[in-house]
């Protein structure tokens, strides 16, 4: 298995040759409100499509992301059939190994939407930048 990425971060603080600085040239709109789903979904997809769209009007764009969005809605709502499935028949191992791998797909496309540390420093979108001492003083003597 290979090395994961660097950080952006630590590139950046290494000075390393491969760091660059994310492009803000282009411009999507962002998604205004909560678009309505493409098809019907079931509560646990409509619940996740409500967050998602929710959680991420600054880097979203409903003209272009909301395909990838209600395929992981989609997904979830698969996942709970096939987990009571699971969990009503323990011997059905094939159906446990697809839950197994149904989950790691939510976790990609969850990524690929920008919902996970690293997938959002990838896309350019945040920077954890971790608070100095003198900061840490002022925001205990101001709180």
């Amino acid at each position: 298995m290979p090395n994961p990425p660097k950080p952006n971060e630590l590139k950046k603080k290494i000075g390393s040759s491969n760091y660059k600085e994310p492009v803000t040239d282009i411009e999507l709109p962002m998604s205004e409100g909560t678009p309505k789903p493409l098809r019907p979904l079931e509560d646990s997809g409509m619940n996740l499509w409500r967050r998602v769209w929710d959680g991420a009007q600054l880097w979203l764009s409903n003209r272009t992301d909301i395909e990838l969005v209600q395929l992981v809605c989609e997904q979830l709502d698969e996942r709970d059939l096939l987990r009571a499935f699971v969990l009503d028949n323990m011997e059905a191992w094939h159906e446990r190994a697809a839950l197994r791998q149904l989950e790691k797909d939510i976790a990609s496309n969850l990524g690929n939407l920008g919902f996970s540390p690293a997938e959002r420093t990838r896309l350019g979108l945040a920077e954890v930048k971790r608070q100095s001492k003198l900061e840490q003083l002022i925001a205990k003597r101001d709180g």
